[in-house]
């Protein structure tokens, strides 16, 4: 009876167990489909064809013949848009349904090897020649000389910002990410918080930001209006709130490399799921397992190997609220990107 009770009990925990199993892996590939379906994507190559920058290609080390990871160089276009549908965008301040535009646009130059980075913002009051654009009804938008810069998404979507960016700096954007109001705020809440130093003190009515000078742990809420404060500081000019950005994007770096977030799936699941809910990217990067190959092949890159520049400008001549390219430093530093 005692051999019989145990096979007994064996057979229970071996259902058991066998339960749980299928259970975990039904929950895990629930969250992987969760995760990917929150992605929207974009086909950006698709869209604009061949015409487009070279791809830069990097020579690969003698006698290696496979590469675990990806370490080529690559450019990304990094766009924050400041709107999206919905009532927690419009909350954080994001404009009307259908009214969005790239608030904020920095070009990502992930060198070879992905343990240093450049990040380059441009501007959104800077005048270019804006290109045509295709539409996904097959209609193609007009070309305009001298547009601000953020108008490309406005008219165009992730395709015209991209073909501009491209026809401004003659670089190839190998990758595109958008995230809006909403998703900056959930990641950096995810991530319990940035630690930002400011030198001034701020007080803008429009992003609702007081601050006064030093150091500050800021949630999602305040981060964001950090990121979109211009007129508390300084001149109120577009090129003191990239400073500020660029101080977010280094406390962004600093906080994630403070914590394993592979030993804490439940955490790891919470700022993938803040990340993924409003993310938009190409048709290269828009699954789950896409983007944690990217990431992982990161892993190397420290917030200490990230340098952040500005797009050298120069208020334009006929517009004093408006800049352009100064020339020939700006077109210099694209070089060095390509």
């Amino acid at each position: 009876m005692r051999t019989g009770r145990r096979a007994r009990v064996l057979k229970i925990t071996g259902l058991s167990l066998a339960g749980l199993l299928v259970l975990g892996t039904g929950a895990a590939g629930w969250a992987y489909w969760h995760l990917s379906d929150n992605i929207s994507s974009v086909d950006i190559n698709g869209a604009l064809g061949d015409d487009r920058p070279a791809r830069a290609r990097t020579t690969p080390s003698p006698g290696v013949t496979e590469v675990p990871l990806p370490t080529e160089s690559l450019n990304i276009l990094v766009l924050g848009s400041d709107s999206r549908s919905g009532e927690e965008n419009q909350e954080l301040g994001g404009g009307e349904d259908g009214g969005a535009r790239s608030d904020t646009a920095m070009v990502v130059h992930l060198d070879a090897g992905r343990t240093t980075a450049t990040v380059v913002s441009i501007p959104r009051d800077t005048l270019v020649d804006r290109p045509s654009c295709p539409l996904p009804d097959g209609e193609s938008t007009r070309p305009v000389s001298g547009a601000m810069f953020n108008t490309a998404y406005e008219v165009g979507g992730p395709v015209c910002a991209v073909k501009t960016v491209e026809a401004l700096t003659d670089v190839r954007m190998d990758h595109y990410i958008e995230i809006d109001f909403a998703g900056f705020a959930r990641l950096v809440d995810a991530l319990g918080g940035v630690t930002v130093t400011t030198e001034v003190d701020i007080d803008d009515e429009r992003s609702h930001l007081t601050l006064e000078a030093g150091t500050h742990h800021l949630d999602g809420t305040d981060a964001l209006a950090l990121a979109r404060t211009r007129y508390g500081i300084g001149g109120g000019s577009d090129l003191d709130r990239i400073e500020l950005q660029h101080r977010l994007v280094k406390a962004l770096l600093e906080q994630i490399g403070r914590q394993d977030l592979l030993t804490d799936p439940a955490h790891l699941y919470e700022v993938a799921d803040a990340v993924t809910g409003s993310l938009t990217a190409d048709t290269g990067l828009d699954s789950l397992g896409e983007l944690t190959r990217f990431g992982q092949s990161l892993r190397g890159l420290l917030s200490a190997g990230v340098t952040t520049l500005t797009m050298p400008v120069l208020p334009a001549p006929w517009d004093r609220n408006r800049v352009v390219a100064d020339e020939p430093e700006a077109g210099e530093l694209w070089a060095s990107l390509r």
